[in-house]
């Protein structure tokens, strides 16, 4: 059970990043949408509980070190390059996203120059990426109880002290800006996003437990922790969305709204969580070039973060605003493949021993 739980909080961590820990994902995706977005959220939970399942578990059945050989295998040659692909794109992608987040985030908070939050970020994940994988779960899984613990007494809190009629938070609600055309598309766009981001690691996280059973639970247990996650997150959000309206990270300003002391505790937490992401996708992105642990990449991921470090000054906003729904869009290919996976799992057990 120990081990389920940690692989579960570990796959929670991978997907939970700047965008959502912020709140900023959870407004766009569900809370723009209003009553529909619980709705929303509860589909996008079913979705994140089965395909954290299937990742994990083929992971594990195919022992995998890097995703291309589970993407190969489960998609054939020519899709498999179309996914391989769109999940690299993914990985450093998002990577650079998180690095400009952490410099957001300390900007937001404490003031501190941009540079500070981003500098930080890359020697952190540089540090994190030198790291074994199975230390590596460790890390990024022990940091992600503080973000649940966070997100329920925010929750809690809105809920008990919301002083607005459901009619008039659903309009207000409604209001916000969003590039999505519907609740029902947004709620598969942003599962099918999130499996691109954390597809690469949960196979490597997956691949390092020998126990099949052990890692489909671990990513089952996750994916319903994301989902739970997603509607208390919509929850806090909706019932104060007339107090955070506007806000860059809107999780952050009602935590700040609570207490500067609760405020300043979610902050460190949020950068904790960029750091779980971020890690993630570098990390990842790494192993699918180079062997882990090895010189070769030591020296990829060094390259790897100073190209990140310049492309992040692009800006947080403008990067989450362009790059998430298209990612969310050419995941679709990677979510069908993983779906089509589930039903002939036996057959590619054979196929894994016969190679």
């Amino acid at each position: 059970m120990k081990k389920i739980m940690q692989l579960g909080s570990a796959f929670v961590g991978v997907i939970v990043g700047a965008g959502f820990a912020s709140g900023q994902e959870i407004l766009q995706y569900f809370t723009s949408f209003g009553l529909f977005g619980i709705i929303g959220a509860v589909i996008a939970t079913a979705l994140f509980a089965y395909l954290g399942m299937v990742l994990m578990r083929i992971g594990s059945r195919m022992q995998t070190i890097s995703h291309r050989d589970a993407i190969y295998k489960i998609s054939g040659r020519y899709l498999g390059i179309v996914i391989d692909y769109i999940i690299i794109f993914t990985l450093f992608g998002v990577g650079v996203v998180m690095i400009a987040g952490a410099g957001s985030n300390l900007n937001q908070q404490f003031d501190f120059p941009y540079l500070v939050g981003t500098s930080l970020m890359v020697i952190l994940v540089l540090i994190a990426g030198m790291a074994k994988v199975d230390r590596f779960v460790a890390i990024i899984g022990s940091i992600t109880p503080f973000l649940i613990l966070i997100v329920i007494i925010l929750s809690v809190y809105s809920v008990l002290t919301m002083d607005n009629t459901f009619a008039n938070l659903n309009t207000i609600a409604l209001e916000q800006q969003t590039t999505l055309p519907n609740w029902f598309i947004s709620a598969i766009n942003y599962v099918s996003f999130n499996i691109a981001v954390g597809a690469s690691m949960a196979f490597v996280m997956g691949g390092a437990e020998r126990n099949e059973k052990t890692a489909a639970l671990g990513g089952l247990v996750g994916g319903l922790g994301i989902g739970i996650l997603i509607i208390l997150s919509h929850l806090a959000i909706f019932s104060k969305i007339d107090l955070v309206q506007g806000y860059d990270m809107p999780m952050l300003q009602l935590a700040n709204h609570i207490s500067p002391a609760l405020g300043f505790f979610m902050a460190i937490v949020l950068f904790g969580m960029i750091f779980n992401t971020a890690a993630s996708m570098f990390f990842s992105f790494g192993a699918r070039f180079v062997e882990i642990g090895t010189r070769k990449f030591k020296i990829f991921l060094v390259v790897a973060l100073v190209i990140a470090y310049f492309l992040s000054f692009v800006g947080f906003t403008d990067l989450v605003g362009y790059f998430y729904p298209l990612i969310g869009y050419l995941g679709l290919f990677l979510t069908g493949a993983l779906i089509v996976a589930s039903v002939r799992i036996r057959k590619l057990k054979k196929e894994t021993e016969g190679s």
